[in-house]
């Protein structure tokens, strides 16, 4: 009777264990879709994930609860055991290393490979009209925070007319799959918008090509609509992009 017991005891820690990872990775992944499909505001996304998170590790616990008290009978059920487990953990774990890249990363989301003299925007203006982010570069206190950060982002100079650089950056824009606003090589100068898998956010890319000395210069700047931080989405994406731009013109 007691060993009856005992294996209902472990079977519904596990089986809770097992519910509740479940549960919390569905609220993790609508926590983002649901925001991208405009069911809710992002805030409310983080709060959803927040929790999804804490469910999470509440799976977690339970199943090692359960195999530290019932490891014998949980051994029955092994396979219920360990879903429940590697569920929870991957579920804290997404919000868990979001918050720690945040905590690394400066309150910025405006990068660009030229702080000096950022490429401006202009024909996606009215497609930021309600952006929480001012389309306006935040000058020398924004540049120092990404000079300390992203020191690796940086222009790309190549030995090319200014024409043909501009074909290739375009080229190397819809290789990014970017959704292209205006192309002008006239004014060299493209302009783009790229949306986040999970939450949807929409941050927006200028492309710049000038003619130098003994060739072009491509510059880059990659700017969120929303936020205060992209923990650093916008510096991935130019040197994404500049390694897409450099083997257009290999």
């Amino acid at each position: 009777m007691e060993t009856t017991k005992t294996f209902r005891e472990s079977i519904s820690m596990t089986l809770a264990g097992f519910i509740v990872a479940i549960f919390s990775g569905l609220a993790a992944a609508l926590a983002g879709f649901g925001t991208r499909w405009g069911w809710w505001h992002f805030m409310t996304g983080f709060v959803i994930l927040k929790w999804a998170a804490i469910g999470g590790i509440a799976a977690s616990l339970a199943t090692v609860l359960g195999f530290i008290f019932f490891r014998s009978r949980v051994q029955k059920h092994l396979v219920l055991a360990a879903a429940a487990l590697i569920v929870g953990l991957a579920v804290a774990g997404i919000p868990l290393g979001w918050l720690k890249t945040a905590q690394l990363s400066p309150r910025i989301n405006d990068i660009t490979t030229d702080t000096e003299n950022p490429p401006r925007f202009v024909s996606i203006l009215p497609l930021r009209k309600d952006a929480t982010s001012p389309a306006e570069y935040g000058g020398p206190k924004i540049a120092a925070q990404q000079v300390r950060a992203y020191p690796e982002v940086r222009p790309a100079v190549f030995s090319l007319p200014p024409d043909k650089a501009f074909a290739l950056a375009l080229a190397a824009a819809k290789k990014m799959g970017w959704r292209i606003v205006d192309a002008n090589p006239n004014e060299g100068r493209i302009e783009a918008s790229d949306t986040t898998f999970w939450f949807g956010f929409t941050d927006d890319i200028v492309v710049r090509v000038r003619a130098v000395a003994g060739g072009s210069r491509v510059d880059v700047r990659s700017h969120s609509r929303v936020g205060l931080s992209d923990v650093g989405a916008n510096a991935r994406r130019i040197e994404e992009y500049m390694k897409v731009l450099k083997k257009e013109t290999s």
